[in-house]
């Protein structure tokens, strides 16, 4: 879904626009819970482990899918992402092929079947924690902690793909940012049992940036998170540009960028997922971030996920 997240989304103050969405919003959780109890869940032999969210976009979940290959690696676990075909979020992909195979089909079963098929042992299913069709081992649910659940409710009213109910079915929870105990205490209130672990952003290339003028864009679900991340690294920055999510580059918009960016001699930065969508021609006037997802008690984690293959 390509689209500019409505700014009442995530201000903590229910809106007029949250209160005339809200009968469609009801009507989402309906759709939601019959699905639970009327799909069947298909069954698979090895351990599948969902990264998925219940705030729509903008929560860390490719990134923590490419450390979480990296752990399943070092463990000798045979990983490969699996994901549900969309044209729109072609950059999702190419960011998990740099670092291992990724099957995609129109539906996550038949993805299933094809990598097992080629003998991979573990499952990394990049979304789809709302898919009722595949019986998970073990989901992680990814939140930022500066979004966190934004006014509360469900799309179309807020920004929730479903109720925090939906931790129920949840085995651990991802935050990125600095420790909360508002939300951990407003999670533990729907499952005890969760684990609950944080995450922050370590940029590989920040130096490159440093005592520069940088003209920075980002189309993904809460860019301010990257804009705010050039900040707290004292990026200078001149002016800093919203896309939508996914959203696909015209040459047009990427001549202006480059003609913007030469008028003031800076450089113009964006993301690894937006880098991934500019064309050819163009990609030489760009700069990308690169960041990695660093696990505070990781080792902790780690036991988690080791206890998940007692099953199998």
């Amino acid at each position: 879904m390509i689209f500019f997240k409505p700014n009442f989304w995530d201000k903590r103050q229910i809106s007029f626009y949250s209160i005339i969405l809200f009968p469609l919003s009801l009507i989402t959780q309906a759709i939601n819970f019959l699905k639970s109890i009327v799909i069947n869940s298909n069954n698979f032999s090895i351990p599948i482990i969902c990264i998925g969210n219940i705030y729509l976009g903008g929560t860390g979940k490719t990134p923590f899918c490419v450390e979480l290959h990296s752990i399943l690696q070092k463990l000798g676990r045979s990983p490969v992402f699996i994901r549900k075909k969309h044209k729109s979020y072609i950059d999702e992909k190419r960011l998990l092929e740099k670092v291992g195979q990724v099957y995609e089909e129109s539906n996550r079963s038949e993805a299933l079947k094809n990598a097992i098929k080629n003998n991979f042992k573990t499952a990394i299913m990049d979304d789809g924690f709302q898919d009722f069709t595949v019986k998970k081992d073990f989901s992680i649910i990814c939140f930022n902690e500066k979004q966190w659940i934004g006014n509360g409710l469900v799309v179309p009213s807020g920004p929730l793909r479903e109720s925090l109910n939906g931790l129920k079915r949840a085995n651990c929870v991802i935050i990125n940012g600095k420790k909360n105990a508002y939300i951990e205490n407003k999670i533990l209130e729907k499952n005890s049992k969760i684990g609950i672990f944080y995450t922050k952003y370590i940029s590989e290339n920040i130096n490159n940036f440093k005592n520069k003028k940088i003209i920075c864009f980002a189309g993904i679900g809460n860019p301010e998170n990257f804009f705010d991340l050039l900040k707290e690294n004292q990026i200078n920055i001149l002016e800093q540009i919203k896309f939508p999510d996914h959203y696909n580059y015209s040459d047009k918009q990427l001549e202006n960028l480059v003609q913007k960016a030469k008028k003031v001699n800076a450089i113009l930065l964006t993301t690894e997922k937006d880098y991934l969508r500019i064309s050819k021609k163009y990609i030489e006037n760009f700069n990308f971030l690169k960041i990695k997802v660093e696990i505070e008690n990781k080792n902790e984690f780690i036991e988690n996920i080791k206890k998940l293959y007692e099953n199998f």
